[in-house]
């Protein structure tokens, strides 16, 4: 064997390792981190496969190897195109709404040690955003853009040093606001409901979980149960619903897409794009780990992914067209009797149920 047939030989097993690994429900965070590259490894497929047919003579050994690179690509393309031009929207574009039925949102992990509040301020200056969320925000943080306040007068506010501080500034007035630790005693989740200028009101949820990582949680669960209990809380829900935040896991994770079925909200990336907001600092580990997942109800005017703020994460602005007459022909995932189950046992592990979440108000009939 020629030693580039060695060396791409060493590559395919390596990212077919790393194509197969996700498929396992292990929730170590070295299995679930596999999740996050699919663009990455679909493009070091591509060019293994390339330089397979340009450098590997014809012989069995390189027909299976051929085999295996276009088996994961196509594989990795089909978690792909979803959030791209090339398939249909989930979410509708909005029609010319009604202003006082609209809601834009700014989301933005801010970087605890970033210093630099200004371009955040900036943002939010030119965009206007009725509802601005904060993760990572401090004791400091809270200082610099408390000079929002004057037009942003409903707030939430958690400052940590912890890397999971979290602020809500809104222009729209908030009630039932609540700041719970659902699953991490210094872990906070923000809950409130959202009047529009209509009157109209929607719920609201605010998360940032931590991360599996060697230096947060060796494993995933802590995130996974913060994320389904939510699911399933605003699945109960009748009227209009928003969550957002840093989930610290991909759009097209197995435990996003579980949150997704089990709370039938809906992502309005999906035929537009990626969005990734995450890494701002290195263009080629980039993936979308900041969402805005919404009901039915919602159709979409405009995505956005933000110019840096100085953070590792880019800010993301959404917004939002309440239009409850379009939600019949507006739907998301769908969970079956096993996955049910699964998100049941998540929970379950983690000792948090629906009831812990904090009562907000049921819609008007």
């Amino acid at each position: 064997m020629s030693l580039p047939s060695m060396i791409l030989l060493a590559i395919t097993v390596v990212l077919a390792c790393a194509t197969l690994l996700p498929l396992w429900r292990n929730p170590a965070w070295w299995v679930r981190a596999a999740e996050f590259p699919r663009l990455q490894v679909a493009v070091l497929l591509f060019a293994t496969l390339l330089l397979t047919l340009l450098l590997v003579s014809p012989s069995p050994l390189f027909w299976a190897m051929l085999a295996a690179q276009v088996a994961c690509l196509v594989y990795h393309i089909t978690w792909i195109v979803p959030y791209s031009p090339l398939f249909s929207l989930e979410v509708k574009d909005a029609r010319a709404p009604d202003a006082g039925r609209q809601l834009r949102i700014l989301t933005a992990n801010v970087l605890a040690s970033n210093r630099d509040a200004s371009r955040l301020l900036a943002l939010v200056k030119k965009h206007q955003p009725d509802i601005l969320v904060t993760l990572e925000s401090d004791a400091w943080w809270e200082e610099q853009l408390a000079s929002i306040e004057d037009e942003h007068p409903h707030t939430i506010k958690c400052a940590l040093d912890n890397l999971y501080g979290m602020h809500v500034f809104s222009r729209l007035p908030l009630s039932g606001c609540s700041t719970e630790f659902l699953v991490e005693d210094d872990v906070p989740s923000m809950h409130a409901m959202v009047t529009l200028r209509s009157g109209e009101r929607v719920r609201a949820h605010f998360l940032h979980p931590a991360p599996p990582s060697p230096t947060e949680n060796a494993e995933s669960t802590e995130r996974d149960a913060e994320l389904i209990v939510v699911g399933r809380s605003v699945a109960e829900y009748a009227g209009p619903v928003v969550v957002t935040g840093d989930l610290n896991d991909v759009a097209w994770s197995a435990t996003t897409r579980l949150f997704r079925k089990l709370s039938g909200l809906l992502d309005p990336r999906i035929g537009r794009g990626m969005f990734n907001t995450f890494h701002a600092g290195h263009w080629f580990l980039r993936w979308p780990l900041d969402h805005v997942f919404h009901s039915v109800h919602f159709t979409l005017r405009h995505v956005e992914r933000m110019p840096s703020i100085g953070s590792d994460h880019f800010p993301l602005l959404t917004e939002l067209a309440l239009e409850p007459a379009r939600a019949h022909r507006q739907a998301g995932l769908e969970a079956n009797e096993e996955e049910r189950a699964w998100g049941y046992e998540i929970t379950k592990n983690k000792d948090v149920t629906v009831n812990d979440l904090p009562a907000l108000p049921e819609p008007a009939t």
